[in-house]
């Protein structure tokens, strides 16, 4: 009866140990995701009596960083020795792992150790990263990770972050840390955007003044350019030193992140003519400058001082860098001044070139045989395409991916990099929170891009070697506006970039997203909350009679809930806060405005709400109705909805981005609304902006038209007058006699090539309309 009752105790106690170590667990939530992860039962814990055996040369750098991060964010280190043990060990050796790209690694944790092999010192450093983000992410002397098994590889060569430093300038201790988080998120390129119009930020030691005055400029834009063109009146300056970039050189080889310097040319320019005017076609005056843009004084092509100047300035940037690529820019250069430029012209006559387009082609040539001749490469934006791609370029693709899919056809290397998916200067919401360039950039758009064009065979798909994230910093003049720009989107981009295709799944990734955001805690950096915001969208009513708002966000609904109210702005004080069950319907002119609450610790709704939701509604006879547009937007500018987005009732009130806005690049509007019945109309209303020196135009025209079977439309109006209210927006209105109609036609030119002298000539003009009233 005794033995009985001690096998009874023994499987209860056995039972009560099993469920613990269930509740004990630890998380697994590593970003990227790996290639193939097992999770075992049970579990290995690091203390400091833990052991880093190294089994080879080269395995040190790897230790040297676990022990730098556990000691930073632990409060500890390991001892490393080559003596074999085989308990409470992490075994660092390498094995032959067959793919084909550098970086792949193994990982077995047991109960008594954890062994990681890499085909080579990359691949054990990745396997660094992962054991990383094995570790809890709350402090503590004994770190308990989950015994795992995992086989993992790089899916891009290139996996790569660009940070722009002209515009702002940051520290060689804040560059060490961004090489940081490059490396910990498994990539392995930082592009330097060393120098621009606003800047000139690395020593050149045969050109003192490019640093003496070019680093330097006497004030800077608040706000965006067009918007009262106010001025901080302050002087900004900044640059690194030789041996400061050698620093940051070495100290990025030890995170295996190659470094790919970035000397604009021939575009901009402002701050290299600052400091040496002759390099300009005019001779100058010319001045660093203080606001953000594209500016027409670029380097002389005509000038054989101006390439002599170049090849000077790449001796010393390539003595410093060692990397395989240097990035010549090539972006954004207005034709403007080598058009008026004898010397210029008499280049584009001797070298029989067809155009300015073929000067800039002939230009990187140039740069580019030199470059060749010190065993290097060139890589630039895809303007390089234009007037014909030098013959061994490699093309970053920003405007889109049409350029790396033209130069990938012609086989040549690319890395993509389009404003679309990868511009993480631009908002994480669709209403700013605080001052960016523009643009709208959610988490969940950075995760679904794919690098790999349909429009490639799979044989051309070969040159697209990988893609990177830019960071231009003209609204980023803090280390934290930084960091909030970047994470979390890095983390998805990350997965992007090294996770077999065929295993990236949003779902799985929202799921291991907080503990991702929990160690960013950790790391004490800014980052964006944006993903669990309250989210608004605005739907059609039913039979397209109204609107609807709904209401959603990715918080647990356990943890929180949505709350509204809406205001006819006829009654101010009828705001009482009703719980979101469904839509909203909105049929006349409302405010509506929602708030995200949390539960505090106590399950009591907190005072305030953590995010909040507003829309004004302004109503019209088009206002939900159905519509059809003519040719689509441009991607970036797709609108709320598409071309719902016309008739939704909202109005934009950002004028430097809204995801309101529609555009076309060039191309005219075209749209037939259908009104659902014949109704009385007799005018039609355009709101759109107007600021030439981004390169938008209002229309030339709107025309309106009336049908009442779909089918034959009289035109009963034109409107040429934009009525700019403020901030560079405003409506186009036709008026006309009283109507009977069903159909409405709105016809909106588009202002065609920008002609020369104004910015971006050349170039197609921009139109945005966010919203067409109809009454």
């Amino acid at each position: 009866m005794k033995a009985l009752k001690a096998l009874v105790a023994l499987f209860l106690f056995t039972s009560l140990v099993n469920k613990i170590l269930a509740q004990d667990q630890p998380t697994v939530a590593i970003i990227p995701r790996p290639a193939s992860l097992e999770i075992k039962k049970g579990v290995f814990v690091i203390n400091p009596s833990t052991q880093i055996v190294l089994e080879g040369s080269g395995l040190e750098n790897s230790a040297n960083f676990l022990n730098d991060y556990l000691q930073k964010f632990y409060g500890f280190s390991l001892q490393t020795t080559q003596k074999a043990t085989q308990q409470n060990a992490i075994v660092l050796n390498f094995e032959r792992l067959n793919y084909p790209i550098a970086g792949a690694y193994k990982m077995d944790v047991n109960s008594k150790r954890v062994s990681i092999a890499g085909d080579n010192e990359e691949g054990v450093f990745y396997g660094i990263q992962t054991l990383i983000q094995l570790l809890d992410v709350v402090p503590s002397t004994s770190l308990t990770i989950s015994q795992v098994k995992i086989e993992d590889h790089p899916r891009f060569q290139w996996r790569g972050l660009h940070l722009d430093v002209g515009r702002h300038f940051f520290s060689v201790d804040f560059i060490k840390r961004y090489i940081d988080f490059i490396a910990l998120h498994k990539m392995n390129y930082f592009h330097w955007h060393l120098t621009d119009d606003q800047g000139w930020r690395i020593e050149i030691k045969r050109y003192p003044k490019l640093t003496e005055i070019g680093s330097c400029r006497d004030s800077t834009l608040i706000g965006h350019a067009g918007e009262g063109k106010a001025f901080d009146n302050v002087r900004y300056c900044g640059y690194y030193t030789q041996e400061q970039v050698k620093e940051v050189i070495k100290y990025a080889a030890t995170r295996y992140v190659t470094i790919i310097p970035e000397i604009e040319m021939p575009g901009h320019a402002s701050a290299a003519l600052a400091a040496y005017p002759f390099l300009g076609c005019t001779g100058g005056p010319y001045h660093v400058e203080g606001q953000w843009g594209v500016f027409n004084d670029v380097y002389c092509a005509g000038n054989d001082s101006t390439f002599q100047f170049l090849q000077d300035v790449l001796d010393e940037v390539m003595a410093l860098f060692p990397s395989k690529y240097i990035h010549i820019g090539g972006d954004e250069c207005p034709k403007t001044a080598w058009e008026a430029c004898p010397k210029c012209q008499r280049r584009i006559k001797e070298n029989n070139l067809k155009d300015e387009h073929e000067l800039q082609s002939y230009f990187i040539r140039r740069i580019e045989k030199y470059i060749n001749s010190k065993g290097r490469q060139i890589i630039g934006w895809d303007e390089i395409l234009e007037g014909g791609l030098a013959p061994n370029a490699a093309v970053m693709s920003w405007r889109g991916e049409a350029g790396g899919i033209a130069a990938a056809k012609q086989h040549h290397t690319v890395v993509m990099t389009p404003t679309t998916y990868v511009y993480f200067d631009y908002s994480q919401k669709k209403n700013d929170d605080s001052l960016v360039i523009g643009g709208f950039l959610p988490l969940e758009k950075v995760y679904n891009y794919e690098p790999l064009p349909k429009e490639l065979t799979p044989e051309e798909q070969k040159y697209i070697i990988g893609a990177q994230a830019n960071v231009w910093t003209e609204y980023m003049p803090s280390e934290s506006k930084l960091e909030y720009m970047i994470f979390p989107r890095l983390s998805a981009l990350s997965e992007v970039l090294w996770t077999p295709k065929e295993l990236k799944d949003w779902h799985d990734f929202e799921r291991r997203l907080p503990t991702q955001m929990a160690r960013y805690r950790l790391w004490n950096v800014s980052f964006s909350n944006a993903f669990y915001d309250l989210k608004a969208s605005i739907l059609p009513g039913e039979n397209n009679h109204g609107l609807r708002w709904k209401l959603e966000s990715n918080m647990d609904p356990k943890k929180s809930v949505i709350r509204y109210f809406v205001d006819s702005r006829n009654n101010n004080h009828n705001r009482f806060l009703h719980d979101y069950i469904a839509p909203v319907q909105v049929e006349s002119n409302l405010q509506c405005w929602a708030g995200l609450y949390e539960y505090s610790g106590n399950g009591q709704v907190m005072a305030n709400p953590s995010t909040v939701a507003q829309q004004y509604f302004f109503f019209s006879k088009a206002t939900g109705k159905k519509i059809a547009l003519s040719k689509d937007p441009v991607v970036q500018f797709p609108g709320n909805g598409g071309a719902f987005g016309l008739v939704n009732g909202a109005v934009t009130e950002n004028p430097s981005y809204s995801s309101e806005w529609l555009g076309w690049y060039g191309d005219d509007m075209e749209a037939v609304i259908d009104l659902g019945q014949t109704d009385t109309v007799s005018s039609v209303i355009v709101h759109t902006k107007e600021l030439k020196r981004g390169r938008y135009y209002a229309p030339v025209f709107v025309e309106a038209s009336t049908s009442l079977n779909g089918k034959d439309f009289n035109s009963v109006g034109k409107g040429t007058n934009f009525q700019a209210s403020r901030d560079n927006m405003g409506n186009m209105q036709v008026s006309f006699s009283p109507v009977n109609a069903r159909y409405i036609k709105v016809f909106a030119k588009n202002y065609g090539t920008i002609e020369k002298g104004q910015p971006g000539a050349g170039n197609p003009a921009r139109m945005l309309i966010d919203e067409i009233f109809v009454n």
